[in-house]
């Protein structure tokens, strides 16, 4: 009894281990992102997505798993030539993402390392075509040709290739001393340029200022001029209307009542005055012929007031 009950323990034992052997080898669980590639008896069967699948115990195994994930490959440093003969150096980073995983299991052995070394010739090939000034000014540009040609020739590998990156480009000594000597003399020449453009901007603004203070000056005078002119035009109108005047009430003033002998006393004065203002000036003494001749003269003068009158 005992040795039956024992046989049948260990064959429920045993069995138990099977099925959880078969159930460990038939279900698989594939990450979110992942591709699992499966063969049956060695040949390619199909490719599980993410999530819960079965498999034929001992038929079927999972040959190959497969991110989806972009991937980020280091490629080493490489010696490169350029167009005009300098040797550089040029670290590199490359982005690649798998697409199709049956192409990328079988496609090549080893699709990282292939694609690492084809960046390395791709980038080689690129920068014997190009000068030295250019790998630092277009580097843009270099990255786009690597990855245009690498993509090409990675899609029968089942992988996209994303990006190119240049990390560092390593310059020869004598190299570095020579750019930093052309750099210094480019921005000493900048320097010269400017200070040569602030000089002559400065000698036109002196110019620009000076003839603007003639022409300030020149507009002054001649509107000085034109202020003296207005000056004296007014002066000699209001002379004109101010003796107009005068002689319009000296007019008036003789009509009336004893205005005639006053007219003959001032001019009387008048001679007199002006006869020995003149007798004071001249060093010869000038008498008229005819003393009494003056009141006939003051007497002709008077008259012709009246006629004017």
């Amino acid at each position: 009894m005992n040795a039956t009950f024992n046989v049948e323990t260990v064959l429920a034992i045993g069995f138990a281990i099977a099925v959880i052997i078969v159930v460990l080898k038939s279900a698989r669980i594939v990450p979110q992102r992942s591709n699992y590639v499966i063969e049956r008896l060695g040949k390619y069967n199909r490719t599980l997505d993410s999530g819960f699948h079965f498999l034929i115990p001992f038929i079927d195994k999972v040959a190959y798993q497969h991110t989806l994930k972009e991937e980020v490959i280091d490629v080493e440093r490489q010696a490169c030539v350029t167009r005009d003969n300098i040797q550089v150096g040029i670290n590199g980073v490359l982005y690649i993402q798998v697409v199709d995983a049956h192409k990328a299991s079988y496609g090549i052995n080893n699709y990282r390392y292939a694609a690492s070394q084809l960046a390395q010739t791709t980038m080689r090939s690129v920068i014997g075509q190009t000068d030295l000034d250019k790998t630092f000014e277009e580097r843009a540009k270099i990255n786009e040709i690597v990855v245009q040609a690498l993509d090409e020739a990675a899609s029968p590998w089942g992988i996209k290739v994303l990006r190119y990156e240049i990390s560092d480009i390593e310059l020869p000594l004598s190299i570095k001393d020579a750019l930093e000597q052309q750099m210094r003399a480019e921005r000493e020449r900048r320097a010269a340029i400017a200070k040569s453009e602030g000089e002559r901007q400065a000698m036109i603004n002196v110019s620009e200022g000076q003839k603007q203070e003639v022409i300030n000056l020149s507009e002054a005078e001649k509107q000085k001029q034109i202020n003296e002119a207005e000056g004296r035009a007014r002066e000699i109108e209001l002379i004109a209307v101010a003796t107009a005047e005068g002689l319009g009430k000296i007019a008036i003033a003789i009509q009336q009542p004893g205005g005639q002998d006053a007219v003959s006393l001032r001019v009387a004065e008048q001679y007199v005055k002006e006869f020995g203002n003149l007798a004071k000036e001249s060093t010869t003494l000038i008498l008229p012929a005819q003393l009494a001749d003056i009141g006939s003269a003051v007497a002709g003068l008077t008259e012709i007031i009246k006629k004017k009158s």
